[in-house]
């Protein structure tokens, strides 16, 4: 019996992370084509996506969302990324905008290994991820009107890492512990996608406020 749920567990983590690689792929490709757009288009995207969200977290509680929203998602996700990609890109070069993403992808995968291979419950850090998570979102709201100091910034960018790091743990070890109904599987792919993009748009804006620029936006 213990045999066949690890192989069920197995399947179930196997077909997540395909999904996630599906999904950055579709994002890639929706930065491709948004950096294509007029910047006008971008904040009506954001409203898009943000509505996305609001619709996915309250869909998953009476009906399952399928891979078609996914990935109509992860694209628009795309073409809003490209205009911060650009903006890094033009500041401190493309070089450091790839170097971020190799770094993000290999936090991800760390941390997505030992979440997964541990015999700990990482539960207990929802609370903890919650409270953090409100805490960005009041300094980027704060920040809005008087704009981050030079060290206000850096413990923003650092407090973000750290946050959606733990997210990667909470989500991927949650998974593992205690596994997803088959339909559920696509907002588990959402969940994970939208815990390594933003855990890169956090360390981006770390390598940049690094690499010598005061990052306020």
């Amino acid at each position: 019996m213990q045999q066949t749920y690890t192989i069920t567990q197995n399947k179930i983590l196997s077909r997540v992370f395909l999904g996630l690689c599906a999904s950055l792929v579709t994002a890639g490709a929706g930065v491709v084509v948004g950096t294509r757009l007029p910047y006008g288009l971008t904040p009506i995207l954001w409203l898009v996506e943000l509505g996305m969200i609001v619709y996915a977290m309250f869909r998953q509680y009476t009906r399952a969302i399928g891979y078609p929203f996914v990935f109509t998602f992860t694209f628009i996700s795309g073409m809003t990324l490209s205009y911060a990609l650009l903006s890094y890109a033009s500041v401190f070069g493309m070089a450091l905008v790839l170097k971020a993403l190799a770094v993000t992808a290999g936090a991800f995968l760390v941390a997505s290994f030992v979440a997964s291979r541990t015999s700990m419950d990482f539960s207990f850090l929802g609370g903890f991820l919650m409270i953090g998570t409100l805490a960005l979102l009041l300094m980027g709201l704060v920040a809005m009107f008087t704009g981050f100091s030079s060290a206000a910034s850096l413990i923003y960018a650092y407090l973000g890492v750290a946050i959606f790091i733990g997210y990667v743990l909470f989500d991927v070890n949650r998974l593992a512990q205690y596994g997803v109904a088959e339909q559920h599987v696509p907002w588990m792919v959402l969940s994970l996608y939208l815990d390594f993009i933003n855990l890169f748009l956090f360390i981006l804006r770390l390598m940049g406020i690094m690499s010598g620029g005061n990052d306020r936006r």
